[in-house]
């Protein structure tokens, strides 16, 4: 799309009036103006000025194919064509839906076998937890409704979704969050581990936090665990290796079911299908989107254990709860469609065996020795860069937040699209990246690195 210099003032005009974005102070944007991005290939976007940048966010973790791909806009072509729309009530279905239940299956871990449909990882994890709650008052325990989560979690921005997370901003604006839901130290060893703690032992005693609020509220009380198993929003926390099968240990011992968000990590981020092979969890949900259709159309989908399933239709009756838009037919042939991508490329085999291990390499050898970096750490196509004032302390700078996001502006501006979250640079970029990508991602955040030195130094 070719836009002039007017026509594009004139959007960052009608923006301005208009328009209210996610997470955005909106005076500072107002005052800066958007960027206007036009279009995409590959691993690229473009924005209204024609300047080219490298994607590592994939948009926003989602856009695993990279863009540009046709296959995706046939797809929907044709089913708009044959069926634009109709619901999943009335006890009907359309085609795409059940083919997409059956293949999402077949993918997922061997105790799910049920699939429920939404429009976003948000409302999945709403979903998710009416499901979990209502599975304990169908099983004569209806007491058994507190739920745990962990700080700095993101399960998303609904009313419940942000209760399920541990962002405390996002707590303070909703002005009352959803009741017993109670939070937990998160396994982030960079900053809550102790001296001379090992991460093993860390591991562990954040999985035991978790058994702690369990018993300060009395197991008949607790319904679930929510956890991604990277922690993507907020700042791609890393378990240490010790914590996942701690987790599962506890909550198999207190009859707690777990409840897995992989709205980031599913259909291949981690080198697998889903993140739960590469941790080895069992859970007994799986909430996922953005990568379900590589963000070309909004759908989410809620995996359902067997255990949860069961009883749901053996015993549940109605279940009062649906969107509009469940299961709707054009996203499920995107999604469809998208899935035979990632299956015919290999994709998922080269995040495990190549591109994963070498972005790993590479973010140590080219940037774990600069003066702002404090750490490195990635798993598959999903990586991080702690940023801080002095290394040996780990101290940060003041304000918090001030230096990555001088890191993430000179990077953008040097045409490599990365996030910020608090003092740490965030990237998962799309999983076509190759390792020349990876190559042009290190040169080009390293000068990022080198120009926010400079700027916090005073130079």
């Amino acid at each position: 799309m070719n836009i002039s210099s007017k026509d594009y003032s004139r959007l960052q005009q009608l923006d301005a009036a208009h328009h209210l974005h996610p997470f955005t102070d909106h005076k500072e944007l107002r005052a800066a103006g958007s960027r206007i991005v036009v279009r995409g290939d590959g691993p690229f976007v473009y924005d209204s000025e024609g300047n080219e940048i490298l994607d590592a966010m994939a948009g926003l973790w989602c856009v695993n194919i990279g863009y540009g791909r046709h296959e995706l806009a046939d797809a929907a072509a044709a089913q708009i064509r044959e069926l634009p729309y109709y619901n999943s009530f009335f006890k009907c279905t359309v085609p795409a839906s059940v083919k997409l239940a059956a293949r999402l299956v077949e993918l997922a871990p061997d105790n799910i076998n049920q699939v429920f449909f939404g429009s976003s990882g948000s409302e999945s994890n709403d979903t998710a937890l009416r499901l979990v709650r209502h599975y304990w008052a169908l099983e004569g325990k209806p007491e058994k409704n507190i739920v745990i989560s962990r700080e700095n979690a993101y399960h998303g921005s609904t009313i419940a979704g942000a209760s399920l997370g541990g962002m405390k901003p996002m707590h303070k604006q909703l002005g009352g969050a959803v009741p017993n839901i109670v939070h937990v130290i998160a396994p982030y060893a960079f900053e809550g581990a102790e001296p001379n703690e090992s991460d093993e032992a860390f591991g562990l005693r954040a999985a035991r936090a978790i058994e702690e609020a369990i018993l300060a509220a009395g197991p008949d009380k607790v319904a679930a665990f929510i956890g991604e198993p990277i922690m993507g929003a907020g700042g791609v926390r890393i378990p240490p290796a010790s914590y996942w099968p701690e987790v599962q240990r506890i909550c198999r011992q207190y009859d707690v079911l777990l409840m897995l968000d992989e709205v980031i990590t599913a259909y291949g981020r981690t080198g697998e299908w889903f993140a739960a092979k590469t941790f080895g969890i069992t859970p007994d949900t799986i909430t996922t989107a953005k990568a379900l259709t590589s963000g070309y159309q909004p759908l989410s989908a809620l995996l359902v254990g067997d255990r949860i399933a069961s009883t749901l239709v053996e015993k549940g009756g109605e279940f009062y709860h649906g969107y509009t838009y469940s299961g709707h037919p054009v996203c499920c042939a995107v999604a469809l469609a998208n899935l035979d991508i990632i299956d015919r490329e290999a994709l998922i085999n080269r995040v495990r065996d190549d591109t994963g291990p070498y972005l790993s390499e590479q973010l140590y050898q080219k940037l774990s020795g600069h003066p702002l970096v404090g750490e490195t750490r990635s798993v598959g196509l999903m990586g991080a860069v702690e940023i801080v004032r002095d290394k040996a302390s780990r101290l940060r700078f003041e304000p918090s937040g001030h230096a990555a996001t001088k890191v993430r502006d000179h990077a953008i501006a040097n045409g490599l699209m990365v996030r910020a979250t608090g003092d740490t640079i965030i990237m998962s970029p799309p999983l076509i990246w190759t390792r020349e990508t990876i190559d042009l991602a290190m040169d080009r955040l390293g000068t990022a690195l080198d120009l926010a030195l400079d700027d916090l130094s005073g130079k």
